[in-house]
């Protein structure tokens, strides 16, 4: 993986915001980057995750679960929608979301029950964007990109931006690894 892009926090009114962009350059080190984030993250935790399809998304869900020691192989909830994963060493359940076939906002997703698994787990939700922002002011949005023109179909840019007073307080060095 190559050292991250121009990390930089900045402030607004509304809320703090922390950035870290990094090249991942195979499905290994998108893995490897979950295991890395998943030592930053604790329960009440929402990730959000942005990218087109076979962007890797589940792939790095793969490397948080695995950094979080939940139970159960982390596969794409596209047909379930939702999964939950237990700790296997005490710490947050992992709850994995695949809201591509949901169309609406909070509402629709209302049946997940996400509210009241947030406090206690790690919400990770593939195509939340204008879903389930508004579940928390601290969200962690995670942007997979495939990187246009490059011969070698695996590499990704990926941007971390951490949003609200709980990611304020995370370097922006340590989101990139």
């Amino acid at each position: 993986m190559e050292a991250p892009h121009s990390p930089a926090a900045e402030t607004t009114a509304a809320n703090v915001t922390v950035t870290a962009r990094l090249a991942v350059e195979s499905p290994e080190q998108m893995q490897e980057l979950g295991r890395r984030l998943a030592k930053l993250l604790r329960p009440g935790d929402l990730v959000m995750l942005t990218g087109e399809l076979g962007a890797g998304k589940t792939t790095l869900t793969r490397g948080l679960g695995e950094g979080l020691g939940v139970r159960g192989a982390v596969t794409s909830p596209t047909f379930v929608i939702s999964r939950v994963h237990p700790s296997l060493t005490g710490g947050p359940a992992l709850v994995h979301v695949d809201a591509y076939r949901l169309g609406g906002g909070l509402d629709e997703m209302e049946d997940l029950d996400l509210d009241v698994s947030l406090p206690e787990s790690v919400v990770v939700v593939e195509w939340g964007d204008g879903k389930v922002e508004d579940l928390t002011e601290d969200r962690l949005h995670v942007l997979i990109h495939r990187v246009v023109g490059d011969t070698d179909d695996d590499r990704r840019e990926v941007t971390l931006t951490g949003f609200g007073a709980r990611w304020a307080q995370v370097d922006p060095a340590l989101l990139a690894g």
